[in-house]
């Protein structure tokens, strides 16, 4: 009702003859070298578009505008001053607005630290195409969330989250009510490695499944934009088949070059040092080149599955319920802001922030449990909510001539003893342990990105080691941060360290588990009196461990499958699970239980219940196909 009321008052303000053009940054028609960052849509209600050109001016962004009537109006340009909040000066991210080619006399993104609208003073449109185009000025991260035209020279537009909500609806004349997006057997929610093989692992066994992503790529943190390796084994006991739908879709890397070694006459193993040979790159595990994590192959091998829709670029908003099972999603397309209702009997939470549990109302926790709660040797004697953080990788590469690097003076200042002279950012470049990893996912990536730019600067031009990074360029830094835990979603168990430890045997043994229990702690820098942006890992070894079926559904929502790191597990347990080729088998047994939840019309705690048995006959016949055919297409 507060929405409504504000869309009146907004009427009877704007001047009844006013002309209004709202334009969000995520929809120009030509992107140019600005990038799509969508972390922290569900706080801001909006992506918005990034100038990540590692200190190099990034092509410009452009799109054109149709004015019906031309003449003096005030723009303005939602935007912020991403280092002020620490104090600094310098205003890295900053950019121009050109109309019709001609600079605005404003500089923006140099104003206030939060997101607000700044003032571009006033402009005069023409009647008809009007061009603009955004034009970064540093390469250093400048952020544009939309741009607002009003001939009401005196009108601010909102700044409130709710008011601005309504504000953009209103403007880009969106419907309050929902597309039809179709009718699913079951919707896949997240779209990395754990989401993708419970669509297809379910797809394969008869459900009509709709995988809901938010980015345009598949793979989550083993895609191009995160670069993060597939780690864990697979093909393990108790239910060897469990595994293969991960080497179908995923690519050739580290782990699966270790395997190979261990048992060379196999024909996978054969397999897989053929495309090793042609490719030695793809031994690199993170932060390696964009071809090692294969976009391309996931996103074939989805398009091309009988029984599953993807829907790219589409953030889930919205659930709706009837009693404690959930009804329909609401996922809003990051470029167009149009809203779809996926209706299905099962979902999936694959998000990694069970972030459809949360909206559902789903028992969930977050933080380190106590050692009285839970018993667990390493957790902590008292509750927090210190987490795993997020890593934003890196890398440098050799060049022919001397690279210079822009100065950083608002970025983490490093000296002689606290610079860190490496060319490779890897997992330890971890940073927001102590942060909310959800809400506070942008500020966790910028701290990080201080950290990389002033390292980086430091190397090229003041540290006594200068000459031995002269021809060494920075050439990928992640905007897109590596997470590896928040929410955590309850079942009906919830796995702790010393079931693992105590090899404890359940009766619904599922997915194994074979990764140290692996817990990461802040790094700090002695004499920086920065927050800390490394980690140092702590790993308990494991014997393989068969993970019970229980953790993969919710406690309290009947109709809730989770696959990845949100499932039923403690902080200290979720050390082991949380890599991502176990996270592939949790998606194929998702898949497995709900082929069964429709073919016996019951619920995921039914399969448990009622259909265990049956349960285990899918588990050891697996869904994927076995090896890398594609070694056969290699010379």
């Amino acid at each position: 009702m507060k929405q409504w009321w504000f869309i009146i008052l907004l009427i009877i303000s704007f001047p009844l003859k006013a002309d209004n053009i709202f334009v969000e940054a995520e929809s120009f028609d030509c992107k140019g070298g600005w990038v799509l960052d969508n972390q922290s849509m569900n706080q801001m209600g909006s992506p918005y578009l990034l100038a990540h050109g590692l200190g190099v001016p990034v092509e410009n962004a452009s799109t054109v505008i149709r004015v019906e009537n031309g003449g003096k109006y005030r723009v303005w340009v939602r935007t912020r001053d991403w280092v002020k909040q620490w104090g600094q000066t310098g205003s890295p991210g900053r950019f121009e607005l050109l109309l019709n080619g001609k600079a605005l006399e404003v500089t923006f993104g140099m104003e206030r630290e939060e997101w607000h609208w700044q003032d571009g003073g006033t402009v005069r449109l023409k009647t008809g195409k009007n061009r603009i185009e955004l034009r970064d000025l540093t390469g250093f991260d400048g952020r544009c969330d939309a741009i607002f035209f009003t001939s009401a020279l005196e009108m601010l537009p909102p700044e409130g989250k709710e008011e601005l909500a309504v504000f953009r609806r209103s403007m880009l004349g969106l419907s309050v009510n929902p597309e039809d997006a179709g009718e699913f057997d079951l919707v896949v929610v997240g779209g990395g490695i754990a989401g993708c093989c419970a669509a297809v692992s379910a797809a394969r066994l008869g459900c009509k499944v709709a995988l809901i992503q938010n980015r345009p790529v598949l793979g989550g943190n083993n895609s191009s934009e995160v670069r993060v390796g597939l780690s864990g084994l697979i093909a393990q006991q108790p239910y060897p088949n469990l595994g293969n739908l991960v080497d179908e879709l995923g690519p050739v890397g580290h782990w699966n070059n270790w395997e190979a070694k261990r048992d060379s006459s196999s024909v996978r193993s054969r397999q897989i040092m053929k495309i090793l040979h042609r490719y030695p790159e793809k031994t690199i595990h993170n932060a390696g080149p964009a071809s090692n994590y294969e976009d391309e192959k996931k996103l074939a091998l989805l398009q091309n599955q009988e029984n599953l829709n993807l829907f790219l670029n589409t953030q889930v908003v919205d659930v709706k319920k009837n009693g404690n099972k959930i009804v329909s999603v609401i996922g809003k397309n990051i470029i167009s802001g149009k809203e779809y209702i996926f209706k299905a009997q099962l979902f999936s939470d694959c998000t990694g922030d069970g972030e459809v549990g949360f909206l559902a109302g789903a028992d969930y926790r977050m933080g380190r449990e106590s050692k009285e709660e839970t018993g667990e040797p390493r957790a902590p004697l008292t509750s927090d909510l210190l987490v795993m953080g997020t890593s934003v990788q890196w890398y440098a590469e050799d060049v022919l001539d001397v690279s210079v690097f822009p100065d950083c003076p608002w970025a983490i200042r490093f000296d002689e003893k606290t610079c860190i002279p490496i060319t490779r950012g890897d997992w330890d470049w971890e940073a927001g342990l102590n942060n909310d990893q959800i809400t506070e996912i942008e500020y966790i990536r910028d701290h990080a990105l201080r950290a990389v730019y002033g390292n980086w600067d430091f190397l090229k031009n003041r540290s006594e080691k200068k000459e031995q990074f002269a021809k060494k360029k920075l050439a990928w830094v992640a905007y897109i941060g590596g997470k590896r835990e928040s929410r955590r979603l309850m079942g009906d168990l919830v796995l702790r360290e010393q079931d693992i430890l105590n090899n404890i045997q359940y009766e619904d043994a599922t997915f194994t588990t074979t990764w140290g229990v692996d817990l990461h702690y802040p790094k700090s820098i002695p004499g920086m009196k920065e927050e800390p942006f490394l980690s140092y890992c702590d790993v308990q070894d494991i014997k393989p461990y068969a993970v019970p079926y229980r953790c993969l559904y919710s406690r309290n929502i009947g109709n809730l499958f989770m696959a990845g790191r949100d499932i039923s597990v403690t902080h200290v347990a979720l050390g082991t699970v949380r890599v991502m080729r176990t996270g592939g088998m949790m998606g194929e047994v998702v898949g497995m239980a709900a082929s069964l939840c429709k073919k016996y019309h019951t619920n995921p705690r039914g399969v448990y219940e009622k259909y265990l048995s049956d349960l285990k006959s899918l588990m050891k016949q697996g869904v994927g196909k076995s090896g890398f055919p594609e070694a056969g297409n290699i010379d």
